[in-house]
């Protein structure tokens, strides 16, 4: 008897559909067999769902057991066929009904005692079986949570695979999760506020502006002039995540295994922060069964490098794509897959390798070759993907032993919610999320300046030598901070300040 069952892989961020075909035949000698191009974990199935269903008292007859993981071409990873092969073996030896199974998709790995644990990639799984007019979908408890942010589909979480075969054989009533009473995020808590930090005007209002406009930030200054203190500032004046991307992030974090159990919609932009010792595969995604990497996991938040000249060259330049495109993509010989990467890029970095260059406090020990090699650890053109570069000097004692606070993140955010708002209504919902989006004919249509504004742009580029994409990013600039005063036409000023804000020297 062959017994069919819907499940599913996950390339990329999306779910394609697995079916599990189990023939089980008790003549000739007894048997297992696995085809499909599955890998390890989904081969060991077997060993680990037939102790579980032993655990649970079921008996299967002696029997050859073929199963196909269909389609065949297409490689097989992870624990989550656990459930569906369990479940398959139990109605080809007949052990529960098998008409109706269909009608559900499944996937869960069991433990040796039978229980259900949780696995990743059930969001895009969730997706699909809705979009192929699934009944339901079965999945264990801890990704319940998860599945439940799908509206329109039945969620099945029983404990163990007990409680899954008698619910499947009618004989227990198992309820589906109910949906979420409110879909729509709530303003994040952050702990952190802008009023704490002393000084740094001018750097804050850089940071408004890149948060207003969605544009990628570079901080130089010295050693412990604030420029970390003010990056992991930076989420508390960002915009709440709305629920479409707060569905894409919960895409990429329920892909790369990192949503916590119980956990449905992540509900605050992220904010990642790697380590300069990272790896080019961590950073931008990869491996054999290629999985999320930092920039995909920043995916509408912030990706933080601090000490950027101490990150691998290799490891900064792979990043130069992510960057311009918002997406990652990583070929292998078998298939390609992309992953998005629409994040912020903050940036901070030591002027030179002491630290100290142009500190009026502080004599700088660094030779000039030696600056010159620090700083071109860091490329051109991935300085040029950079919009604003703004330098953090040390702080005044003048500043630190005021007792006034500085203004708070909420005085900030109200500003950048406006302007993201004039930007939504201008763009529409199929347009671009943030001015750092705007290209080609929008870029022209949006960003249109008068003779002065042409005379102005003219002059910072034969003067600065910016190139076409740099002279892209200071007109992106020029839109944000002319919508932060609500006008609808650049002028000189706002140009003249986008300038500003591209041009900082390095020594």
């Amino acid at each position: 008897m062959v017994v069919r069952l819907n499940s599913g892989g996950v390339e990329g961020v999306d779910a394609y559909p697995v079916e599990l075909e189990v023939d089980f035949v008790r003549q000739g000698l007894p048997g297992f067999t696995m085809v499909g191009l599955a890998e390890t974990a989904v081969r060991e199935a077997k060993d680990r769902v037939f102790a579980a269903l032993r655990a649970a008292n079921f008996k299967l007859p002696p029997a050859r057991v073929t199963v196909n993981l269909a389609p065949a071409w297409r490689r097989k990873s992870g624990a989550s066929y656990d459930l569906p092969l369990a479940v398959g073996l139990l109605a080809a030896s007949g052990g529960i009904p098998a008409e109706g199974l269909q009608r559900f998709f499944m996937a869960g790995e069991l433990s040796l005692s039978g229980e259900l644990r949780p696995v990743s990639g059930i969001l895009p799984l969730a997706l699909l079986a809705r979009q192929r007019g699934a009944a339901g979908i079965i999945v264990p408890p801890g990704n319940g949570a998860e599945a439940a942010v799908v509206r329109g589909l039945s969620v099945y979480t029983p404990h163990n695979i007990a409680q899954c075969a008698a619910f499947l054989a009618g004989a227990e009533p198992l309820d589906p999760l109910p949906e979420p009473e409110n879909t729509e995020v709530p303003p994040p808590v952050h702990g952190l506020d802008f009023a704490e930090v002393k000084g740094q005007e001018a750097a804050k209002r850089a940071l408004e502006i890149a948060a207003a406009g969605g544009h990628n930030v570079l901080l130089l200054g010295p050693p412990g002039s604030g420029k970390t203190m003010l990056a992991q500032r930076l989420p508390t004046i960002l915009p709440p995540l709305d629920f479409e991307e707060s569905l894409e992030v919960t895409k990429i974090y329920s892909v790369a295994g990192k949503l916590p159990d119980h956990q449905g919609l992540v509900r605050q932009r992220p904010f990642r922060a790697p380590h300069h010792t990272i790896s080019d595969v961590a950073l931008v995604g990869g491996g054999a069964y290629p999985r999320p990497g930092e920039v995909s996991l920043s995916h509408r938040g912030v990706l933080f490098l601090d000490e950027l000249p101490e990150f691998q060259k290799s490891a900064l330049e792979s990043l130069r794509q992510p960057l311009e495109g918002g997406v990652v993509h990583i070929a292998r010989s078998a298939h390609s897959v992309i992953f998005p990467a629409a994040c912020m890029l903050v940036a901070a970095m030591n002027p030179c390798p002491c630290g100290y260059h142009g500190d009026p406090t502080h004599e700088c020990s660094c030779r000039p070759d030696q600056r010159a090699r620090y700083q071109a650890r860091v490329s051109g053109p991935m300085l040029d993907r950079i919009d604003v570069h703004v330098e953090v000097p040390a702080v005044p004692y003048a500043d630190l032993r005021q007792s006034r606070a500085g203004e708070s993140s909420a005085a900030m955010r109200e500003r950048v919610l406006a302007a993201r708002a004039v930007q939504r209504q201008r763009y529409g919902d199929d347009g671009p999320r943030c001015n750092a989006e705007l290209s080609g004919a929008l870029l022209d249509v949006h960003c249109e300046l008068d003779a002065a504004g042409h005379d102005l742009m003219e002059a910072a580029v034969n003067r600065l030598a910016l190139s076409a994409r740099a002279c892209a990013r200071v007109l992106r600039m020029a839109r944000t901070i002319a919508d932060m005063e609500g006008l609808e036409r650049i002028d000189a000023a706002h140009l003249a300040e986008a300038v500003s804000l591209r041009v900082l020297d390095r020594g």
